[in-house]
Formats: C-alpha cells, structure tokens, sequence
C-alpha cells in the first residue's frame, strides 16, 4: 500500500505515495487557471471611417451641444471658450463641467439618437503639449462625469 517493509531489524519504513497529491495538485492547478479572469490584452480605440468623396462636400452644422477642452502648450485649460484654469490644479475645469452636465440633466438634453445625458468632451491639445499635461486634463474632465472622452491632437497655435 503506501508502507515499505525493508528497513533493519525487520521494521516497516513509511513511505508515502505522492502519486495521487501530484494529481490532486494538477487538478487544482486547472480549476485555478480557468476561474482566474484574464486581463484585457488591449485598448479599443474606435478611429472614424475615412470620408468618401460625396461627404467631403456637405456642409456640417456644429453642434450646439459640443464641449471641446482645449490643453495648450503652457497648460492652460479652456472650455469651448472659458478660460476654466490651468493644468496644475483642474478643480475648477471639474466644477465648471459638473455644473454643466447638472444642468443638461435637469433640463433634458440628451445625446442625439439616445436617452443618455449628453456629456461628451472633446480633448484639443497641440502635439507641442505636454502628455502629463493632456493627462491631468482628461482625468479631470472624467472626475466630472464626461463620457465618452475624445482626443483631437492638432497643430494649434496657443
């Protein structure tokens, strides 16, 4: 079974089988790795079509609804046309978007072709721009609820 009998004197040696433990461990070590949630190998980004030459003509109305942060290389924020502070402290960009989407809220404006609050912003910054400057910006505008958040990276002057 799992007792040897070659010792001296005529005593049985224990000996212990591991053959069964090492199944039970396999065992284990399967359970384990199908439960275990796999972390997301990737960043979906979603990148628009490119325009055919029928659109090319067509004449967009802005939306009046649209928020576009604007980064600029020194770390300044504006909103739209706000100036809403700088970089280093992005309270009150937060403040400024958060009494935004109250408002959206309590006044029904939604998102076009849903029933979703409208609280999408638009991150401009030029490439010059500092990526720990566009961060604190995006993170700011996300602690005030923005969502979805879009990139516009461009050559702008300021």
């Amino acid at each position: 079974m799992g007792m040897s009998t070659g010792g001296s004197k005529g005593e049985a040696t224990p000996n212990i089988n591991v053959t069964p433990l090492i199944d039970v461990l396999l065992v284990l070590l399967i359970i384990f790795m199908v439960i275990t949630p796999s972390k997301p190998s990737r960043f979906e980004a979603k990148v628009p079509a490119e325009p055919k030459e029928m659109d090319k003509n067509i004449q967009l109305k802005q939306n009046p609804n649209t928020l576009i942060l604007f980064v600029s290389k020194d770390g300044k924020l504006r909103l739209n046309t706000d100036d809403v502070g700088d970089t280093a402290d992005t309270a009150p960009m937060t403040a400024k978007l958060t009494e935004l989407f109250k408002f959206r809220e309590s006044n029904g404006i939604l998102r076009e072709g849903s029933n979703e609050v409208e609280k999408t912003v638009f991150v401009k910054a030029p490439k010059s721009a500092r990526y720990g400057e566009v961060v604190k910006a995006i993170d700011g505008a996300k602690l005030a609820g923005a969502d979805p958040i879009g990139l516009q990276i461009d050559d702008l002057e300021n």
